[in-house]
This record gives structure tokens, C-alpha cells and sequence, in this order.
């Protein structure tokens, strides 16, 4: 019985190590404020987050509408970059556990006068597989802003 305690208390211990290692663990700008390559209009989801591209006729118009509802999300806050500078990184982090996940915001290059690329990106930090959470974020988001 006492063996049977102590190795329950040892997983406790590992999980409240674990659970602190995920909400503490540094996020550096440098690493996670990064834009994909260019890539056409369309949704390119990945095992761990999605890429989706959006043809629009006003890119900084239309990012400043996304960047109000991504920031009014539940356990969002910005990492770097601002709408002047074309270019924000979020960090989301997850209900319980806490896990971050990084989404880029971005203005593609001009297609025409006027007209360009907005960009956003999102993908886990911790693991090898998000469960679709980032794409039904993203997609959330795009939904509510009309994109």
C-alpha cells in the first residue's frame, strides 16, 4: 500500500512539473514571429495547425477587422508585431492545460493595385498533433471576420 502511494505521488509530482513546464517555458519572438512562404489563396492544414491564405482587396483594412477578434479570444495575447508594422504574432494557450499555441498574422505582397494577400497561420508548440484545434480556430476567425 505505502509502494502504491509513493508512485502516486511521484505521477503527481510529474504532472504538476509538466503542466508548469508548459505555462512557463519561454516563448522567444525570434523563433515563433516568422511568416510561411507564399503560397496561393486556399487552406493548407498540417498535423499540427493549418495555413490559410485569403485573397483580399484590402489587406490592412481586413487585418485590422481579424486582429480585433483575435485579440477579444479567450487566452490570447499578442507575442510581437503590430498592424503598422503589417505582421503580428498571438500566443493562445489552452483552457486547461495551458498549452501555447503561436498564430502569425500577416499582409501579403500586392497582387494588383489595391488588392493583396492576408495570411494567418497557426500551430502547436508542445507535441506532434493539435486535434484540429488550431484549424477550428483559424477558421473561426475567419468566419466571423467574413473572410
Amino acid at each position: 500500500m505505502r509502494v502504491l502511494q509513493i508512485i502516486l505521488a511521484l505521477i503527481a509530482v510529474l504532472v504538476v512539473l509538466g503542466d508548469a513546464y508548459v505555462r512557463l517555458a519561454p516563448l522567444p519572438s525570434d523563433r515563433f514571429h516568422r511568416q510561411t512562404a507564399p503560397q496561393a489563396a486556399g487552406d493548407y492544414p498540417s498535423k499540427g495547425g493549418i495555413v490559410a491564405v485569403r485573397d483580399v482587396s484590402d489587406p490592412k483594412a481586413q487585418m485590422v477587422a481579424l486582429d480585433k477578434i483575435i485579440r477579444a479570444s479567450a487566452r490570447t495575447r499578442v507575442l510581437n508585431g503590430s498592424v503598422a508594422t503589417g505582421h503580428i504574432s498571438y500566443v493562445t494557450r489552452s483552457a486547461l492545460w495551458g498549452f501555447p499555441d503561436i498564430t502569425n498574422l500577416y499582409v501579403g505582397k500586392d497582387t494588383q493595385a489595391g488588392s493583396g494577400t492576408l495570411t494567418i497561420s497557426g500551430h502547436l508548440v508542445f507535441g506532434a498533433f493539435d486535434l484540429g484545434v488550431n484549424a477550428a480556430r483559424i477558421k473561426g476567425w475567419l468566419d466571423e471576420a467574413g473572410l
